[in-house]
């Protein structure tokens, strides 16, 4: 039987490698590959993948390895890799210094040229870096643990080396440069580094495409597209590629908590992709047997479709959005994970913080916030807004729906 066994483990490696060498990937190949990565990149083995420590080096020797496997060029600084070390002040105020000198923090970003021998390039990036054993950006209220961010961002790291084996059988009008990014969850350093310092003319770049947690593809198979209002050209390709029914969740801005805002702030044309918050975001729990590896193949799938459509365009145009930092300030907060997903009326709850104004007012999950205090709540900038109002102190009425009811509560900030 173990000869049997070995003899079918044998045969089936052997068919996945004339598989990857005869052609484009096929779904199952896809899975497969999203499946190992994930794996590989979550592991307790990697420590959390903090930038600056022994996994986060591993995590990127790793990728390293896999773009060469795929036969893209390297296009760092050193090889694949382009070293940054981050000093930051004693002075709380300040801003972190981003360069290659001084004394600090140094992470990598993997970077991966596929040349079309063309004179634009799509830029496809993601980050790989997380929080470590926790943290500054923990959510975790326990013991130092080690926060795997499978969702956040094996998932998407994963999806940046599908699109590579996708891409390379392509025929295409854009080269391609592939960046997975480090440093994303101390502020954007990485992709920060690399706009000031890159490694091809930004000039020649078409426009950029993050992928930042893209592993939890819900039941109603829910893929928010942001920075749709960067170029006039991402919104007409978007429904005419949806072949797997997604329901798309757009937004205009191009900017963002993530790397894309880097390459915006360029004035470059970006979309980022994302399928929805959850309970485990920067928490210990973000494991890999929690991700939608077929949602994850789906969600590559769509991206794939997006740049061989574009890819007959001539070179984007560039559109400033009104854009998150015209979003109104607050110095209070209720202590609720929002569901981005959500397009319905009001603010639907995902989750809620232990300990925090909304757990005490008795609000749950799946709850929608459809006014606070004297203002009506239609959407997330409505209860933005709204919350703008209240300072540390105050006490307001919250009206829930919940189970198609309507429930009022007394919030204390």
């Amino acid at each position: 039987m173990k000869h049997f066994l070995f003899k079918s483990s044998y045969i089936i490696a052997s068919l996945l490698f004339i598989t990857s060498c005869d052609g484009p990937p096929t779904d199952e190949k896809l899975l497969a590959t999203l499946q190992e990565d994930v794996v590989f990149l979550a592991a307790d083995d990697l420590g959390g993948r903090a930038i600056g420590t022994e996994g986060e080096q591993k995590a990127a020797e790793y990728l390293a390895k896999e773009f060469e496997k795929l036969g893209l060029q390297p296009m760092g600084t050193e090889g694949f890799f382009q070293p940054f070390t981050v000093s930051k002040p004693s002075n709380p105020h300040e801003e972190a210094v981003i360069g290659t000198d001084g004394d600090g923090v140094t992470g990598r970003n993997v970077v991966a040229f596929l040349d079309k021998k063309a004179d634009k390039t799509i830029v496809i990036g993601a980050h790989f870096d997380h929080l470590g054993m926790g943290g500054q950006g923990s959510l975790h209220r326990g013991d130092s643990a080690i926060h795997n961010g499978a969702d956040d961002n094996a998932s998407g790291t994963a999806a940046l080396l599908a699109l590579a084996e996708i891409l390379k059988h392509e025929e295409l009008k854009n080269n391609i440069l592939f960046i997975a990014f480090s440093g994303e969850e101390n502020g954007l350093w990485g992709s920060n580094y690399f706009v000031k310092n890159p490694t091809i003319d930004l000039q020649t770049v078409n426009y950029m495409i993050n992928m930042d947690m893209v592993g939890r593809l819900n039941e109603e198979k829910s893929l928010a597209i942001n920075g749709v209002g960067t170029s006039p050209s991402f919104v007409p390709v978007f429904d005419q590629i949806n072949a797997d029914s997604l329901k798309l969740v757009t937004s205009e801005s191009g900017v963002g908590p993530s790397d894309h805002t880097s390459f915006y702030l360029q004035d470059l044309p970006v979309l980022h992709f994302f399928t929805g918050q959850h309970e485990d975001y920067h928490k210990p729990s973000d494991d890999s047997d929690k991700i939608n590896y077929e949602g994850l193949v789906k969600v590559v799938r769509y991206i794939s479709r997006v740049v061989t459509t574009l890819d007959n365009e001539p070179k984007l145009a560039f559109t400033k959005t009104k854009d998150s930092s015209d979003s109104p300030r607050f110095t209070v907060s209720m202590g609720v994970v929002p569901d981005y997903m959500f397009d319905g009326k009001g603010m639907r709850v995902d989750g809620v913080s232990e300990g925090k104004s909304a757990q005490a007012a008795g609000l749950l999950k799946g709850d929608v916030v459809v006014q606070l205090g004297d203002s009506t709540v239609y959407d997330m900038m409505s209860y933005m807004r709204a919350l703008s109002a209240f300072q540390k102190g105050d006490s307001t009425k919250v009206v829930i729906e919940r189970g198609g009811q309507k429930v009022e509560a007394v919030v204390r900030f």
